[in-house]
């Protein structure tokens, strides 16, 4: 766990703690909305020279700023690396026949009318069992987005579908790092802490799917979309040899992630196989798989939308997503080394009276953290270290703190395009944004159990309604924790 104090320096006062936050905000606005230009690197990185510069007005030396940074950048390596190596599974995996083979069973089996449901269902059932939404969305989920434009439906429609049901499984699978984070941080029971997220999470679930089967799937209806989908299978089939070998890659990787092998490695390994399928079944050389793993996978296959869908992977599509995280986390680390995320939410809490204003500011606070840093293991650990004090202090259950970082971390966190959550998802399904069109960014709006289920905690927090006290174990255990603290 990071350590969120610096003792030798006190923390900074409110105005100048939100100047770095502001300033970068405000450039983030006018490179995005001004000049059309969606490419938050540059502004990330001078908020972070801001920062340092608050800093050093407080006291800290470059050496201090650079180890915040660095600390950040360092806790987020796994999330970084397995960026890249979903850039080269994808490759390989398209070049193997694995991701043709999905697409095409998809156009066999899935009806376009009820597509985006099924799309949201699949994802779920298999983020649920792996506790992966990253393996989820850069495996199954490019297959739906592929199945999806074969079907007509627009690639934000599908990515929202993919989205709220991958990182619904997050949210509540026990093999889930974010969810096993929560009620370590908040020092609760895992099973607990899943148990009190569903009276949030399945209504926004139900509501998501109810949308996702009134809108359907293909513009204009089925019957519009035969003969776009009929191309499309026929164009697979020519271009590739299918069969029971190109679904090798993706069984062993949910094998793998059942029998609980860390991430990377079993991504590898996925990467391996499909290098190897495509050498032994499509025809590939040992340089053709190097090459689809670093520069992804190209093809001629006549037909404009093939080529489109096909054509992606490779380390260098990710090129641009690691340096954006890579910004973004230098930025979050420098805020969090110099205190001013810690003094924000300081002065928020000495203005809080009872609980409803506990519970939204907590899951408001993470949203927050979400949007300014750029990590989601940030916006989950901040808020829960320093708020779970005050919920001891009025008498209700850390499981509510629990949830509310949950909801404001996890399933906000692809919802923010800098974000370590939301930059994959750009990069893992290819979503582009070109100067003055960012329509591909509606699929945050169209995630909709990702954004509704922290509304439902929003709004039973001022209800009252699934908002559990204390009991008499938590109140000893915050009796002991203050007087620790009073002597300390």
């Amino acid at each position: 766990m990071q350590d969120y104090s610096t003792p030798d320096i006190p923390m900074p006062r409110l105005p100048l703690a939100l100047i770095p936050i502001v300033l970068t905000i405000g450039l983030l606005g006018v490179q995005i909305f001004y000049y059309d230009d969606f490419t938050p690197h540059i502004p990330l990185a001078i908020g972070f020279g801001i920062t340092a510069l608050v800093g050093w007005l407080q006291g800290y030396r470059w050496k201090d700023i650079e180890a915040g940074a660095f600390q950040v950048l360092h806790v987020a390596m796994p999330s970084i690396a397995t960026l890249i190596i979903v850039g080269m599974l994808v490759g390989t995996w398209i070049a193997s026949g694995t991701v043709p083979m999905l697409i095409y069973l998809g156009l066999e089996l899935i009806d376009p009318s009820w597509f985006l449901a099924a799309a949201m269902l699949m994802c779920s059932m298999v983020s649920l069992s792996i506790g992966s939404s990253w393996t989820t969305v850069g495996t199954v989920g490019l297959a739906l987005i592929g199945i999806g434009d074969a079907f007509g439906v627009p690639i934000y429609w599908t990515a929202g579908a993919v989205v709220s049901g991958a990182f619904f499984g997050d949210k509540i699978s026990p093999l889930s790092d974010t969810t096993n984070l929560s009620p370590a941080v908040t020092e609760t029971n895992i099973f607990d802490h899943i148990r009190y997220m569903l009276p949030t999470t399945i209504p926004a679930m139900l509501i998501a799917l109810a949308v996702y089967l009134v809108v359907g799937g293909a513009e204009g209806g089925a019957g519009d979309s035969l003969a776009r989908i009929d191309t499309i299978k026929q164009g697979l089939a020519d271009s590739f040899t299918m069969g029971a070998w190109q679904l090798l890659p993706l069984a062993v990787v949910i094998g793998l992630a059942f029998l609980k092998v860390a991430p990377i490695p079993a991504l590898f390994i996925g990467v391996m196989l499909g290098g190897g399928v495509a050498i032994l079944t499509q025809g590939a050389s040992i340089h053709d798989a190097l090459t689809f793993a670093h520069s992804g996978f190209a093809i001629e296959t006549g037909s404009a939308t093939l080529d489109s869908l096909l054509n992606r992977g490779g380390v260098t599509s990710m090129t641009w997503v690691v340096t954006l995280m890579m910004f973004a986390l230098a930025y979050g680390g420098a805020l969090e080394r110099t205190r001013c995320l810690e003094a924000i939410v300081s002065a928020i809490m000495k203005r809080l009276k009872g609980f409803r204003g506990l519970q939204t500011s907590a899951i408001l606070t993470s949203i927050a953290t979400n949007v300014v840093s750029g990590d989601v293991y940030l916006s989950i650990a901040l808020p829960g270290r320093m708020y779970k004090p005050a919920y001891d202090q009025v008498g209700y259950s850390r499981l509510n703190l629990s949830r509310a970082i949950e909801e404001g971390g996890t399933l906000v966190s692809p919802l923010v395009p800098w974000n370590a959550g939301g930059a994959f998802v750009i990069g893992a399904l290819g979503l582009t944004v070109t100067a003055g069109d960012f329509s591909q960014l509606l699929y945050i709006p169209l995630a909709f159990a990702c954004w509704l289920s922290p509304l439902f905690g929003i709004l039973y927090a001022q209800l009252g309604w699934f908002s559990k006290r204390a009991d008499g174990v938590e109140v000893a255990e915050g009796e002991a924790a203050a007087l620790a603290e009073k002597r300390g």
